[in-house]
């Protein structure tokens, strides 16, 4: 061999295994990285507007501020049940009405500052502030006199069931005892705000403060918000100043707002998540039977509905409701479409939750469905102006919508236009009322019936339809204060009659949670509310 070629030959086979050696390097997936450094990426599904706990009405959202801060209470990992949060003890009167939470020592906001049971009382005080405009406000009327302050029937908060006994010490009495009221705390409408931060960004019971961006957010979670690039990602870190610093194994949360599902799963495939919010349709059967060890099916206490705009025609008449709730074929859905292990919804709550079931059910009977439209004069759906369905942008929607639209087009001659849009102008458009029907889905606050049947009361924030009841009002306002189980769900079987007669929704499926999940991640346990204590979550590299 010549000499000359055998040097180039070498340097050659020298730059090549350089470049191989770099190309592997580089090749380290984010994945992989954040196994080893204990960074946890996750896909969250659209892009979150609001990080405010009181303003929030999200799952991502949700998600995200479970992090950031911290309630009374926090949830046990495996199954949820309360834990001792902010307040390290508590203890509950004999009748079930007074309870007095008692706060960490050592407790503190990220800045330093103590936080103290008047933080507390002041952040009630804050979403029960009507100029607020809070959705969930409602959630907290379970306290003495706080639906009247929120309606402003009193401007005396000191007549709300709130009172911080010292700094240490937290009373809150309520209208009626309630067993799930542990699990309520948990949720953001109940999580502190420091009253003092939000201030200095503006007035603190109106919309539109910036407090939440990360120069000028301070919150008391295990993590602390680093970065907010819209459309792009959410960091945070772990935080020192947390009281249980201690027991969090991961340096840091990379939240990902991914609206298309087919993205999502390419970047999962890529190495760029280690959970992802779902999984495309399509590609289920595809996952369990090549990568099962990829691919989990979560019982999930969750239902995917359509609501009408019933202040609009033809939605103003119930004769036109009924029958499009009449006119989908949910087995076919199910069986046909969705492949994930759901269960076809003929009413509004899951079946089993907390031990009820409803009795009333939606049949899908497409004779009854066009005799409907024949009797308020839509006839084969003639006369009928095109309806329009609007979704938030999602391949998983969009296929259920085409699904829904063929069988209303096809069975009962009526013509749907399908509209998406990005999540957020899908949350500016619900609560202007700017839709005629709107794909929704309700994942329960807790495990039991009253989380989704209180939203259609006609003062919830969560209503969004325009349908009210008396009745309906009624039967939950007794079922709420009745403490024998048996009558209690009677009520609540009542209540979900009226509203699946009154037909403001059309319930569609019961959701299984169908996600992927690297095998390193650990500690993310099945549970019903999909809700991961991230104190509980680390890596391990595989």
């Amino acid at each position: 061999m010549n000499r000359r070629i055998g040097r180039l030959t070498t340097s050659l086979l020298t730059l090549a295994s350089c470049l191989f050696l770099a190309g592997c390097l580089k090749r380290e997936s984010v994945v992989v990285q954040g196994n080893r450094e204990q960074v946890l990426h996750r896909g969250i599904g659209y892009e979150v507007t609001e990080l405010d706990p009181h303003l929030v009405v999200g799952i991502a959202e949700g998600d995200i501020l479970r992090a950031l801060f911290e309630g009374l209470v926090t949830e046990d990992p495996v199954d949820l049940h309360p834990v001792p949060g902010v307040a390290e003890r508590w203890e509950i009167s004999p009748d079930g009405i007074a309870y007095t939470f008692h706060l960490r020592t050592d407790a503190v906001w990220s800045d330093g500052t103590p936080l103290t049971a008047r933080d507390f009382v002041g952040s009630f005080r804050r979403i029960l502030t009507p100029t607020l405009g809070a959705e969930y406000a409602s959630m907290l009327y379970i306290l003495q006199g706080a639906e009247a302050f929120h309606k402003g029937a009193t401007t005396d908060f000191a007549q709300v069931g709130a009172m911080a006994v010292d700094d240490r010490t937290l009373r809150l009495t309520l209208e009626h005892p309630a067993p799930y009221f542990l699990s309520l705390l948990v949720n953001p409408p109940w999580l502190p705000v420091p009253l003092p931060v939000i201030e200095k960004s503006g007035p603190i019971h109106e919309r539109g403060n910036g407090w939440t961006r990360p120069e000028r957010i301070v919150s008391n979670g295990p993590f602390q918000l680093k970065k907010w690039a819209q459309n792009q990602v959410i960091v945070v870190e772990k935080s020192p100043r947390y009281w249980d610093a201690a027991t969090v194994r991961l340096n840091a949360i990379h939240f990902y707002p991914v609206e298309s599902v087919d993205a999502e799963e390419r970047m999962f495939r890529a190495g760029q998540l280690h959970v992802t919010d779902s999984v495309p349709i399509a590609k289920i059967e595809t996952y369990r039977r090549d990568a099962p060890e990829l691919i989990r099916s979560d019982a999930y206490l969750n239902t995917y509905f359509y609501r009408f705009n019933t202040r609009r025609p033809p939605y103003t008449d119930l004769r036109v409701r009924r029958a499009l709730a009449l006119g989908i074929d949910r087995e076919a859905i199910v069986r046909k479409v969705l492949h994930g292990g759901e269960r076809p919804a003929h009413a509004f709550t899951p079946p089993g939750t907390a031990g009820y079931t409803a009795t009333a059910q939606i049949p899908s009977d497409f004779e009854a469905a066009r005799a409907l439209l024949e009797e308020a004069g839509y006839e084969g759906g003639k006369g009928l102006p095109v309806l329009e369905l609007l979704y938030n942008t999602s391949e998983n929607h969009r296929l259920i919508a085409e699904t829904v639209q063929e069988m209303w087009r096809r069975e009962l001659g009526v013509d749907v236009r399908l509209v998406n849009q990005e999540n957020k102008v899908i949350l500016a458009a619900r609560r202007a009322g700017d839709f005629q029907i709107l794909r929704s889905n309700w994942i329960g606050d807790y495990i039991d019936p009253a989380t989704f049947l209180e939203i259609f009361r006609s003062d919830s924030g969560n209503n969004y339809t325009g349908w009210a009841s008396a009745d309906y009002d009624a039967a939950l306002f007794a079922a709420a204060r009745t403490a024998d189980s048996a009558a209690r769900h009677g009520l609540f079987q009542a209540a979900e009659s009226i509203l699946l007669e009154a037909a403001p929704i059309i319930p569609i499926y019961h959701f299984t949670h169908n996600f992927l999940k690297q095998p390193s991640v650990q500690g993310w346990h099945p549970t019903l509310l999909d809700r991961h204590p991230y104190k509980h979550v680390w890596l391990e590299e595989k």
